[in-house]
């Protein structure tokens, strides 16, 4: 490059900079860099010396002092006259990049929130940003944060203790959780990466982002979010290995989960089965969907020795029950979450499946990937809160049918003390918990519900008898009609036995059937237009026969003529249990009672209501049985150290 080249392209990046200027100022938006000292304003922060990095000029977002901030635009484009000082210097810099010289000298800068700003060095930033550089050298200094109790605080700890690992300033993440999954999905767990593993990763996640920019919108995402996306499906050598087309299908292939991802909800929740698709009073009566399906039933355990999955295969025996012969359906059973799971979906489809429901959260993994390889079929997994939309979820509002069996117990508990048996803290349990809480303080309003997890300790039906309490609520019966005596809600004997009086039940029939007939009636497409570019999950209770309760002939008739005014309230719509004033164990007003909760609200509730003592388990205090569900579903998942994986060879 000559000198007058370097001059050219001096006059090019000053029109660049000129019209990011005037477009920043119409928009009402600070045209020039952001300057550090004005962002700490004059507060003294403890600073560590990090050293000599290579750092992405994509984070750097502004320089020290305000000096030089107005020499530039908002992403280092000059601005300053042709015939300037300035503009000589730039064009010198310029002129030695693009010879043998090169820009070597390393700029200084702070860090900070993982943002660079630049002491020394700002011209040279300004050319390398010009030629699209990707990274430039520079010695760093950190300044930490104070802790305000921010997510922002948070993420920026966690890139912390990943960074010890770690040294990479490129890997950035949005979502809170990601640098431990990366590490668990690489098998780094608590490792520090050695310099070739480091030096590795550093070239396949180049190459990703590489391809990136052509192929997938990332919208609020980071690169590092989109591949954690990407390490779902595939290893780190596949990236590797991938030649340059199919690695640019892959990352295609990516685009709906990711645009899900990026959504500030990225799940949608369908509460009520979906009318058929209309194209005018034609539609009512001609169904656009298929005319006959094959659905296959894919289920961890045998239904001789779980109860879950009983009830789910008496739910597809109701299914060809009522819709035979449009419906052909077939069960595996035993089958094992990971590669198995796989080969097992694989057989089915061999077999002729286009419906897949996959039955417990464990199996998600595998649904995912058996999904991507076949996108033409329907795939379901028995979950809530999943946010992949090439897998919808379904599960069942059994909230609703705690708040009945709530004011049941508030009913018979006299002396205002009444037993909870949590199972797991995952998405809807504290909601259910709440539900029974405001149910029995309908009736009672003194009442207190004091809770024990079965996920922390195996014996929480007999600390309730030695404590005297005599009314309990404990695990529900998935199957209707079929009540087990220490099931649902329960008087607990003097001689030491139980007796049920009412308990919430899954109708999975009904559930299926409503699912199945939207699949028929042509609404799937509808709910994906609904949703947009979120997940759908189903989320359907009592106004659609999914959520039942079972009352047992010990229930005394008052109480039982209760119960049945609830239910036909909570079927019809007209009665909401949490659009009340509702109070936190703290005394935080969490419902001044002029609203209903959201869907997602409900889901995602993990706090518990005043009036019930005890709390939310934390994930170290679970038994091992517990802790995968929890890992997949719980309340707090993304603050759960992930497993770690072996990496694939």
């Amino acid at each position: 490059m000559t000198l007058s080249d370097a001059r050219d392209a001096y006059k090019k990046a000053l029109r660049a900079g000129q019209r990011e200027y005037k477009a920043a100022v119409s928009a009402g938006e600070e045209p020039h860099l952001q300057v550090l000292d004005d962002l700490l304003n004059s507060r003294t922060l403890r600073q560590v010396q990090v050293g000599l990095v290579e750092i992405p000029i994509g984070l750097i977002a502004g320089t020290k002092t305000a000096g030089r901030q107005f020499s530039f635009s908002r992403s280092f484009l000059p601005l300053l006259d042709a015939d300037s000082e300035f503009a000589v210097k730039w064009i010198r810099l310029c002129h030695d990049h693009m010879g043998d010289a090169g820009i070597r000298e390393p700029i200084r800068c702070f860090e900070y929130y993982g943002k660079f700003y630049v002491q020394e060095g700002n011209k040279r930033v300004s050319v390398l940003r010009y030629f699209e550089a990707s990274t430039v050298p520079g010695y760093v200094t950190r300044v930490l944060p104070e802790n305000d109790g921010s997510e922002a605080y948070a993420r920026y700890q966690e890139f912390l203790e990943f960074y010890k690992l770690a040294p990479l300033y490129s890997v950035q993440f949005s979502l809170p959780g990601s640098y431990q999954k990366l590490c668990a999905r690489l098998g780094m767990t608590g490792k520090v990466w050695p310099p070739d593993f480091l030096q590795h990763f550093r070239s396949c996640f180049t190459r990703f982002c590489g391809v990136l920019r052509g192929e997938l919108f990332l919208g609020t995402l980071t690169p590092a979010d989109a591949l954690l996306v990407f390490l779902r499906y595939h290893t780190l050598e596949d990236l590797h290995d991938m030649d340059e087309d199919a690695l640019r299908l892959a990352v295609g292939s990516l685009q709906s989960d990711v645009s899900a991802l990026a959504q500030p909800d990225p799940v949608a929740v369908n509460t009520k089965p979906a009318e058929p698709a209309k194209d005018g009073l034609l539609g009512w009566l001609i169904p656009h969907g298929p005319k006959h399906l094959r659905i296959a039933f894919i289920h961890e355990r045998d239904p001789e020795i779980s109860t879950w999955t009983r009830g789910h295969e008496l739910g597809r025996r109701h299914l060809e029950e009522i819709l035979a012969p449009q419906v052909e359906t077939r069960a595996y059973f035993h089958t094992v979450p990971g590669p198995q799971a796989e080969e097992t979906m694989e057989q089915a489809i061999r077999d002729g499946a286009d419906v897949l429901f996959t039955t417990t959260p464990s199996l998600m993994d595998a649904t995912l990937r058996v999904a991507r390889r076949h996108p033409d079929l329907w795939m379901l997994n028995c979950s809530v809160d999943m946010p992949y939309p090439d897998v919808r979820t379904y599960y069942g509002r059994v909230y609703e049918g705690k708040f009945i069996t709530g004011a049941i117990a508030g009913a018979l508990a006299r002396d205002g003390r009444i037993g909870y048996v949590g199972s797991y803290p995952i998405f809807g349990v504290p909601a259910s918990i709440n539900a029974f809480a405001l149910g029995a303080q309908m009736v009672n309003p003194g009442v207190e519900i004091e809770v024990e997890w079965s996920c922390v300790r195996s014996d929480a039906l007999d600390v309730f008898r030695q404590r005297g309490i005599r009314v309990v609520s404990n695990r529900d019966t998935p199957i209707p009609g079929q009540p087990m005596t220490v099931y649902g809600t329960c008087l607990l004997q003097e001689d030491g036995s139980a007796v049920s009086v009412a308990s919430p039940v899954w109708s999975w029939g009904r559930l299926y059937e409503n699912i199945v007939r939207t699949l028929l009636r042509g609404g799937w497409q509808s709910d994906q237009e609904d949703a947009g570019q979120r997940a759908v999950n189903y989320w359907w209770g009592m106004n659609s026969g999914v959520i039942d309760v079972c009352l047992y002939d010990a229930l005394p008739d008052s109480v039982a003529v209760l119960a049945q005014m609830l239910r036909r309230e909570l079927q019809s719509g007209q009665l909401d249990p949490f659009a009340r004033r509702i109070l936190a164990q703290d005394g935080s007003v969490k419902n001044p009672g002029d609203r209903s909760f959201s869907a997602a609200e409900i889901l995602h509730m993990d706090w518990l209501a005043q009036g019930v003592k005890g709390r939310i388990p934390e994930f170290e205090e679970l038994l091992p049985m517990a802790r995968n569900t929890v890992r997949l579903q719980g309340v707090y998942r993304d603050r759960i150290p992930p497993e770690p994986e072996e990496p694939a060879t």
